[in-house]
């Protein structure tokens, strides 16, 4: 599904449709629950109502919900309400209910076990398939240092791993 326009108000729904999937995948690996993840999905896509902007192309508004994506999730860390309550147990959370094998279950703790400079260029790049440039450019950050994040996450999660299916 193309979208015609670049104008948050011609295409409100066609948009929410096309990306409300990548948000809550990305929202969830930063966030790790459901509810937050939901949370953070809304208030996403309340900040592009409001924001109502003309966006230069399909890639410049897929970036800018890809980068309000992760600092609305990053502000859920800093909020009283989280600093004061207690998470459910990472192991319950998952993407979806659907053909979850304990193979995909363990893949998925292992994710969400790394620090969430890593989640999110994981995130980006396997889920979204996302290329490091676009990575780049979405975050701010270095080509170089999206390289070395993903080399560092993929060690991380050999470690992680070990011992399962996933040994050579």
């Amino acid at each position: 599904m193309a979208i015609q326009s670049f104008k948050t108000e011609d295409c409100i729904d066609e948009v929410f449709d096309k990306y409300k999937d990548m948000v809550f995948r990305l929202a969830f690996s930063l966030v790790k629950t459901r509810y937050d993840a939901e949370d953070v999905c809304h208030e996403v896509f309340m900040r592009y109502i409001k924001r109502n902007q003309e966006f230069e192309n399909e890639e410049h508004r897929k970036k800018w919900l890809v980068k309000v994506t992760v600092n609305c999730s990053k502000s859920i860390f800093l909020s009283s309400w989280y600093k004061r309550t207690t998470g459910l147990d990472e192991s319950l959370c998952v993407y979806s209910d659907e053909g979850t094998s304990e193979m995909k279950i363990d893949i998925r703790n292992a994710l969400l076990k790394l620090p969430q400079k890593y989640k999110i260029v994981v995130h980006l790049f396997y889920f979204e398939e996302m290329t490091i440039k676009e990575i780049s450019e979405a975050l701010n950050i270095k080509e170089s240092t999206i390289k070395t994040q993903l080399r560092r996450a993929r060690e991380q999660l050999k470690v992680l791993l070990k011992g399962g299916f996933y040994d050579e």
